[in-house]
């Protein structure tokens, strides 16, 4: 589950784990829908990056989904560390560093970090990969439910990454939009992912914005 809107995203500015504006008055109100719709699924875990958003995101979903389950922060699960970027406009990113963020929406294989600072895809990728195995691990059930709840950009690439989409292809299936869920189911232990959902957001009665989705 990506984490509720803030103030930043309804603004148009990078939010990378160096930065965490307030979420907004609405998102806690989708917070609470999420949960409804989550109260028929029985959860053995939560999970979440340590991240404000993404952490009071997660404790409003399990309350409102009227589940007493235990919830573990992970630095694994922030946000891409973005360098020269966070907090900046997209408008004002876009004129200082074109070529960087023309890689970064749509040529991920290409993002370079030099002039930014930061961390690029692989990088994300290669610390959040040993968190979900690790998480898969210690729900072995095969019936178990976790709940994961990241961050935008992240969770695009990590999901897309446990899916076996190859790094150029990784911004294919498109945003998530905030308070989305996308469910990927692993029957070998982690060793495959399969998915069942993507950016499912029909629980929601607010109508979609550009700002919502990265």
């Amino acid at each position: 589950m990506r984490h509720g809107k803030t103030q930043w995203n309804l603004e148009g500015r990078f939010q990378g784990a160096g930065g965490d504006s307030e979420l907004l008055t609405a998102s806690y109100q989708q917070m609470i829908q999420v949960g409804r719709y989550l109260r028929p699924v029985a959860f053995q875990h939560a999970y979440a990056s340590p991240i404000k958003r993404a952490r009071v995101t997660a404790q409003r979903v399990i309350k409102a989904a009227h589940q007493r389950v235990p919830l573990t922060l992970l630095s694994q699960l922030e946000e891409f560390h973005l360098g020269k970027l966070e907090g900046m406009a997209f408008t004002d990113a876009q004129k200082q560093f074109p070529e960087e963020l023309a890689a970064f929406h749509d040529h991920p294989d290409q993002y370079r970090t030099d002039r930014i600072g930061g961390e690029t895809f692989e990088e994300v990728i290669a610390r959040m990969t040993p968190a979900i195995q690790r998480i898969v691990a210690a729900n072995d059930d095969p019936q178990a439910n976790v709940l994961v709840v990241s961050h935008g950009a992240a969770l695009n690439a990590e999901i897309n990454a446990l899916l076996g989409t190859p790094i150029a292809d990784l911004r294919k299936r498109g945003g998530l939009r905030n308070t989305s869920l996308t469910i990927l189911e692993t029957t070998d232990g982690g060793q495959t992912f399969n998915l069942l959902d993507w950016n499912n957001t029909s629980f929601l009665t607010a109508a979609a914005t550009p700002t919502d989705t990265i």
